[in-house]
Formats: structure tokens, sequence, C-alpha cells
């Protein structure tokens, strides 16, 4: 009996070796399966369960439509007039008044007050963008722009107006910053008018600061020939850059 104990002993032992050497790799290390993949997998479960019942918990409400959030919103927007655009804003208000509150729907009036120019979302407006459109087209009139140019800004979604100024460009003082605006503007106006002629473009100058009104590439090419010449470039390389530029830009579209 103490024999065939001895000999299943042994038989047990060769077994467990013969596992240790198949569950070894060819380096020699033996593969220990860790519990961590348990917990982690019931980790993971209770926080896909958790996250479904917060999923079912959050509320659901509907789109709202233009009218309907127009109603919810009082904003007000306020633009400050300047000294030297008060006179032109009382000769043109009519001008300004009529597309406002005709078209746009919205409600408009002028605080003597504080001098500003309030604008407002109406029961009657129906489009959610009419206060910005607006504001665009009040705030270009007061930077400088004529009415007729400023009322393209409500009508095209295409067109904004991109302020600079001569010092961002290079920082001029005294009589060189005089004779950087005189290139921009040129004898009469000239050079002015030729690249808003050949950029279709509208280009306000108020003391240091430019103002140009068109689309993206239109916006681009003038405010580099301006640039250009800020930078002392004569006003012939500047027209036949330009021009070349404008040609390529046609032929594009």
């Amino acid at each position: 009996m103490a024999a065939s104990t001895e000999k299943s002993e042994s038989i047990a032992t060769e077994n467990k070796m013969d596992e240790t050497d198949a569950m070894a790799d060819t380096d020699g290390f033996i593969k220990v399966q860790s519990k961590r993949g348990k917990k982690r997998k019931a980790v993971d479960e209770q926080m896909e369960v958790s996250s479904e019942k917060q999923a079912k918990k959050r509320p659901e409400f509907p789109p709202l439509q233009g009218e309907k959030l127009l109603e919810t919103s009082k904003e007000i927007r306020r633009l400050r007039v300047p000294a030297n655009r008060f006179t032109p804003l009382k000769e043109n208000w009519m001008k300004i008044f009529t597309p406002i509150v005709e078209h746009l729907k919205l409600q408009i009036r002028f605080n003597i007050k504080m001098r500003t120019v309030e604008l407002k979302a109406s029961k009657e407006t129906k489009d959610a963008n009419s206060l910005q459109r607006g504001e665009d087209f009040v705030k270009a009139f007061i930077l400088g722009f004529d009415v007729e140019d400023a009322l393209a800004l409500m009508r095209l979604d295409e067109l904004f107006v991109e302020s600079f100024e001569i010092g961002d460009v290079k920082s001029l003082k005294g009589d060189h910053l005089a004779r950087a605006i005189g290139r921009i503007a040129g004898t009469g106006g000239k050079t002015k008018f030729t690249i808003e002629n050949v950029t279709k473009t509208r280009i306000i100058m108020a003391n240091t600061k430019i103002h140009i009104l068109g689309s993206f590439q239109n916006i681009k090419l003038a405010r580099t020939s301006i640039c250009n010449l800020i930078l002392g470039f004569p006003p012939s390389k500047v027209y036949g850059s330009m021009r070349s530029a404008a040609y390529k830009t046609s032929q594009r579209f």
C-alpha cells in the first residue's frame, strides 16, 4: 500500500511539472492569470449601467423655432455714435429707420442722453439673424460708409467690414504718418478710388484707422495694397500688382 501511494504521488508531481512546462514561454517565464481583468470587467459593467441610468434621466426638449426663440430673447443692441457722426445720423435717420423696421421687422430708437442707437427684436421678427444684420448695417454707417453701401451688408451674407490701424502695419509718427496717409489717399483721393474700383470694395479713412467693406477676397486684395503703400512702395508698383491679382481672381471665378 505504501508503494502504491508513493507511485500516485510521483505521478501527480509529474503531471504538475508537465502543466508548468506547458504554461512556460520560450524565454522560460511562466504565464500567471491575473485577477485584475475580472475586476476591470466588473467595474466597466457598473459604469455602463450607471451611464445608461443617467442618460434615461436627462430631459429631452424639442428644438425651438425662430419665432419662439425671438419671443423669449429680450436682447438690446446698443451702438455708440461719435460726435462727428451725430449730424449725418440725424440727416439720414429715415433712410436707416425704413429698412430696419420694414424689412428686418426690428425696433429701433436713438437715445439722446446716451447718444446710442438701440435695436431690439419685436413680435413680428421671424429671422433670428435679423438683429445681427441690423447691427452691422448701423455700425457700418457710424464708421463712415454711405447708407447705400451699408445696405449691402443687410442684403448679402458674403460682405463684412474689416478695420485696422496704420500703427498695426508700421509704427509711424509725425510727418512720416502724414506721408503714409497721403500715399493711401493720393492727390484728390485718386489712389483710394483706384483701389476701390479695382478691388470692388469701399474704403473709409478716419485719421489713422482704415475701414474696408467687401467680400473676403476683395478685402484681402485691398488690405495688401494699402499695407504696401504704408510700407513705402511706389503707387505704380502697387497698381500693377493689384491689377494682376484682381485679374487672376476674376479668372478663377
